[in-house]
C-alpha cells in the first residue's frame, strides 16, 4: 500500500495551509523561501487538488475516482466531491473526536475498533450514510489510549450534523453535511475546472 512519508509541517507550509485543519497543534517558524512568481491558472487548480488529498490522505487514483461518481452524482460537483470526502469514515471518527488527528482516525479504523451500525468495519474510506451509527468496540472503550484522545479532543467543536456521546464513544450521522458546514480551506470549483480539462 503506497504511503505517504513527507513531513505534515513541511507539508503544509509548501500548500500554505494551517496545520489545525490536520488536528496537529504545531506551527512551523520557518517561512518558506519562494521567488515572488506568478502563479498559473493550472498551479493554483493542481494546489487546490494537492490540499484535498492531503488534508483527507487520500491518494491520486481514489481522488479520481470520488471525482467521477461525485460527476455523475445529481447536484454540483464540486460539492458533491467535498461531502463524499467529508463523510469517509475516518473523517468522521475524526470530527466526532476520538482521534487526534485524521491519520491517526485511520489507524483506529484500520485495527478493527470501529462499529459501524453494530458491525465492524476496518475500512477507513467507507462512506458513512445519513442516520449510521458509529461507535468505539466495548472492549477498546477502557484503553488508556481512548482517554488521552478524550483529554486532547475534549474542547473540539464537533459539526452540527453529527451527534457524539463522548462518554459511550458513540455518535450519530444526523445528516450528511452541506458545503457551508464544511470548514476546510478548499476552493473545490478549481479541482473540477482542472478535472473537467
Amino acid at each position: 500500500m503506497a504511503v505517504n512519508r513527507v513531513p505534515v509541517l513541511k507539508r503544509c507550509r509548501s500548500l500554505g495551509l494551517d496545520p489545525m485543519y490536520l488536528g496537529i497543534d504545531k506551527k512551523s517558524t520557518r517561512q518558506l523561501k519562494r521567488a515572488n512568481r506568478k502563479v498559473s491558472e493550472y498551479g493554483m487548480q493542481l494546489r487546490e487538488k494537492q490540499k484535498a488529498k492531503f488534508i483527507y490522505g487520500v491518494l491520486e487514483k481514489p481522488f479520481r475516482n470520488y471525482y467521477k461518481k461525485a460527476d455523475r452524482m445529481p447536484g454540483q460537483t464540486g460539492e458533491n466531491l467535498m461531502v463524499m470526502l467529508e463523510t469517509r469514515l475516518d473523517n468522521i471518527i475524526f470530527r466526532m473526536g476520538f482521534a487526534r488527528t485524521r491519520r491517526e482516525a485511520r489507524q483506529i479504523v484500520d485495527h478493527k475498533h470501529v462499529l459501524v451500525n453494530g458491525k465492524c468495519v476496518k475500512i477507513p474510506s467507507y462512506l458513512v450514510k445519513a442516520g449510521d451509527t458509529i461507535e468505539i468496540k466495548e472492549k477498546c472503550k477502557g484503553s488508556e489510549r481512548y482517554k488521552q484522545i478524550l483529554e486532547v479532543t475534549g474542547g473540539r467543536l464537533v459539526p452540527e450534523w453529527l451527534e457524539v456521546n463522548q462518554e459511550a464513544l458513540s455518535g450519530t450521522v444526523k445528516e450528511l453535511p452541506r458545503r457551508e458546514a464544511i470548514d476546510v480551506p478548499v476552493n473545490e470549483m478549481l479541482i473540477v475546472e482542472l478535472y473537467s480539462k
